[in-house]
């Protein structure tokens, strides 16, 4: 792909609804076609099944060990994959030389498209650089908002980080909390920065970063703790990931602390924990949907020229709230493995 004409070749394709993309996938329907045979011949088609030329897709994350919002994601995008007969190829590492390198095998294998996370973009300027000498769309997802267009990528799902944080800091003040701690995970990922940075910006109480690392869940749980223990003024633990959270609750629990917890992020076992009430809310990003998307959206570029956003906007994902006024509908999905 030519990417130097890219931003006017994006601007000048056509916004096609996402509906009239997935119709052009479905065997046994044409334009000249109708009444009660065409809908008993719908009925029997391989509903959403391509029937389009067989493509690999990478999806290529910065998944830590452990962290099972990423396996939601995946689940979105095996879905999409199985719809546009896509072979997915999925590979992941926290640590962005290494991420950048399961990019470059990506691009060494020829693949069709990659879609990819944006936690560190600075370590992945040069792999993008090369899917682009060698016409590989890309499509980013969950982190880089900020940087996906500067990347030469040519689509970006997920949430606006600051914006969801701001969203959380006005949550807050609807509740009791005047002092908050914002635990980070992974130090240096822009997205979970951005996050305790808007908050920051609109809660009108006091607020403290604590770094932690996530990779090492004790040391998670014993960093926390000790903080509590030492400030019990600290009202409110805000985390950036569901394990993080759950994590977080426990350590509420060891500091004998009344401090509550609210997070980012969710997963079944979230889910169940804002049901009983030991975690107060969670922000929903739709990490299957932006999967999904990341998928379906290379499936569309290839076989009907579309862009998402016109090539130009992100497709938003979040912020949503779930808290116990919803948690019993989006339960229901989580317990599928799918929210």
């Amino acid at each position: 792909m030519d990417r130097s004409s890219g931003s006017r070749s994006r601007r000048a394709a056509p916004l096609v609804a996402v509906t009239a993309a997935v119709a052009l996938t479905l065997a046994g329907c044409s334009s000249g076609s109708g009444g009660k045979k065409a809908e008993e011949e719908a009925a029997n088609a391989s509903a959403g099944r391509a029937d389009t030329p067989r493509m690999t897709v990478a999806l290529v994350t910065h998944q830590a060990p452990g962290d099972t919002f990423w396996d939601t994601v995946r689940k979105g995008a095996q879905a999409a994959a199985a719809k546009d007969n896509v072979k997915l190829v999925y590979s992941a590492d926290p640590n962005a030389g290494n991420q950048a390198g399961l990019v470059q095998n990506a691009v060494d294998q020829k693949v069709d498209g990659i879609a990819v996370t944006l936690a560190k973009p600075d370590a992945m300027k040069g792999v993008l650089g090369k899917a682009e000498q060698a016409g590989i769309p890309v499509v980013g997802l969950n982190s880089g908002l900020s940087d996906w267009k500067k990347l030469g990528l040519v689509e970006f799902f997920g949430q606006d980080e600051g914006v969801a944080g701001e969203a959380f800091g006005d949550k807050l003040d609807t509740t009791p909390a005047k002092k908050i701690v914002c635990v980070i995970q992974e130090q240096g990922n822009v997205g979970l920065t951005q996050r305790c940075d808007g908050v920051k910006r609109t809660f009108k109480g006091t607020t403290e970063t604590l770094y932690v690392n996530g990779t090492d869940m004790p040391s998670v749980k014993s960093t926390i703790t000790a903080k509590l223990k030492q400030d019990d003024s600290i009202d409110t633990v805000v985390t950036l990931g569901a394990p993080i959270a759950l994590t977080a609750a426990q350590s509420v629990a060891d500091a004998g602390s009344k401090a509550k917890v609210a997070t980012f992020d969710l997963n079944n076992q979230l889910v169940k924990a804002v049901q009983n009430g030991s975690i107060e809310f969670a922000v929903d990003q739709q990490p299957y949907l932006q999967g999904y998307l990341a998928v379906d959206s290379l499936w569309l570029y290839k076989n009907n020229g579309n862009y998402s956003g016109g090539g130009v906007q992100p497709v938003l994902t979040g912020p949503a709230f779930v808290d116990r006024t919803n948690v019993d509908k989006v339960a229901e999905f989580a317990a599928k493995g799918t929210r």
